[in-house]
């Protein structure tokens, strides 16, 4: 099966965009049209179990990283330039250091190759609620969820998750339970000791606790051409968060 994707423009550079964990190729959609519009062939990836993209019982970084191969192949992309954010992020690590010779360009967003303790339990336990309930409105998936996710920005990020079903009630694309049952995968760490020698832009939030200063030697035994920079007043979604700053810096990257 091959994933999902939205694909803008029709012509350039290949870009490949893979979202974080509970994300979709959409939470990307404004920030691909302005890389298309600078030349790129933008191709804004569903990860398998989200998104449009199919559900399996399978999920590891192993399988997206063979998802991700099987696509390029699909689409006769031989070599690719890769932004991975959080889980996508470590999906495009792994990538890099499996296929070095198909990648041009490689931007990792706010997440690290050592492991990460689970920390997603109360967002996987509002969206259990919701899709336990037989909802009419969004406004009311926005009442179950205030109450296990306060921050309404995250809200807003997690509901887009929902749509509707032929029956007019609301459900989720997401595969929740092999999600919930696959949790601690998203938190692995990068496996194998292959280093991959190309440069690498590194963006964290300047908010963020996801890089520390402390990792920064990990992130260089795998990736010794690693460039860390911040994006300023931002957090870990900070694609989204200061998509001007965030811009310029990948796009500075991708040309030089």
């Amino acid at each position: 099966m091959i994933l999902h994707s939205n694909i803008i423009g029709t012509e350039g550079k290949p870009l490949l965009i893979l979202h974080g964990f509970l994300g979709m190729s959409d939470n990307w959609k404004t920030l691909g049209k302005k890389f298309a519009r600078e030349g790129f062939h933008v191709h804004l990836i569903d990860q398998r179990n989200h998104g449009r993209s199919f559900h399996s019982d399978e999920f590891n970084y192993e399988v997206l990283v063979d998802d991700l191969k099987r696509y390029c192949e699909h689409h006769s992309l031989d070599t690719v330039s890769l932004i991975g954010h959080s889980m996508g992020g470590k999906t495009a690590m792994l990538f890099a250091v499996n296929y070095p010779e198909m990648l041009e360009k490689l931007i990792i967003v706010d997440i690290g190759p050592k492991f990460y303790p689970t920390h997603h339990e109360q967002i996987l336990a509002g969206l259990s609620a919701i899709q336990e309930e037989m909802l009419a409105s969004r406004t009311d998936a926005d009442d179950i969820m205030k109450k296990f996710v306060p921050e309404p920005g995250t809200r807003q990020f997690l509901l887009k998750n929902l749509f509707w079903k032929k029956d007019k009630t609301l459900g989720l694309r997401i595969n929740l339970n092999v999600l919930i049952d696959t949790v601690e995968e998203i938190g692995e760490a990068l496996s194998g000791v292959t280093t991959y020698e190309k440069e690498t832009l590194f963006l964290k939030g300047s908010k963020s606790e996801y890089i520390q200063v402390g990792d920064e030697t990990l992130i260089h035994q795998y990736f010794p051409k690693a460039i860390i920079q911040e994006v300023s007043n931002s957090g870990h979604w900070l694609h989204a968060e200061n998509p001007t700053e965030f811009f310029g810096k990948a796009l500075l990257f991708l040309n030089s």
